[in-house]
């Protein structure tokens, strides 16, 4: 359902590439969790696969949809969580939700029907025909996951998603991903947060100065008595390394 090939990105003004030959490829029923520490390229990688920023080579293909050759079709199959939560904060939540639910043509009946669920999900019920600048950090970002789920994309994409949540917030949250791919969908996200990765994830992807260092699969990091963050620490380490030693 995604597959990432050679994508290269370079930004205005800049010697090096944020992102550099990354070639990723995920499947139907797979949550992939994308790890690397701050600059390395996570958040450069996700806003190229949704189509905000453009790459200098590359291809991605989106449910079998090329990006660059056809955007809309792509984008019509994705859900796009950023990591700043930005929504209409003059509407209502009800308004923000039909207001997205309109760009992609879904009908009356779907909409109600999902928004109907996932705001008793999340437990917005009372607060959602109030203006959304009336909102805590953590309700923006669940009326940000509603509308992205109302026209039930095939990939889910977020961006440091736990991020300010509290713990009930949270775990509505991950509960989202599990129904998601359940259905079939691919679940696409970056964190910070290694234990949660761990438990939720089928598969992970480390990237590290704009190069992907490795994928690994967490159930065969579950049979070796690893941790994920002894995985990660070890690798992160290991590029540290390597760099010290060309610039000896």
């Amino acid at each position: 359902m995604i597959k990432i090939s050679h994508l290269y990105k370079k930004y205005h003004g800049s010697k090096v590439y944020a992102v550099k030959d990354l070639s990723l490829e995920l499947k139907s029923g797979e949550i992939f969790g994308f790890l690397g520490p701050n600059g390395a390229g996570k958040s450069t990688t996700i806003k190229c696969l949704v189509g905000l920023l453009p790459y200098e080579q590359g291809e991605i293909t989106i449910n079998g949809i090329n990006l660059k050759d056809d955007p809309m079709g792509a984008k019509l199959e994705m859900g796009y969580v950023p990591d700043n939560h930005a929504v209409f904060e003059r509407l209502t939540g009800r308004e923000y939700v039909n207001h997205i639910a309109n760009l992609y043509n879904v009908s009356l009946e779907d909409r109600e029907e999902r928004a109907e669920k996932f705001v008793k999900m999340f437990n917005l019920q009372e607060a959602y025909d109030h203006q959304i600048n009336s909102y805590s950090h953590g309700m923006k970002q669940k009326i940000a996951v509603i509308a992205t789920l109302i026209h039930n994309p095939k990939v889910w994409i977020l961006d440091e998603p736990l991020t300010g949540l509290d713990p009930q917030s949270a775990f509505q949250l991950k509960q989202a991903m599990r129904d998601h791919v359940k259905e079939g969908n691919i679940v696409f996200f970056s964190s910070h947060i290694l234990d949660v990765v761990q438990n939720l994830c089928n598969r992970v992807g480390i990237i590290k100065k704009g190069v992907i260092q490795g994928f690994y699969d967490l159930e065969e990091i579950k049979k070796s008595n690893q941790s994920l963050e002894e995985i990660f620490m070890k690798v992160i380490a290991e590029v540290d390394e390597k760099d010290k030693v060309l610039h000896e």
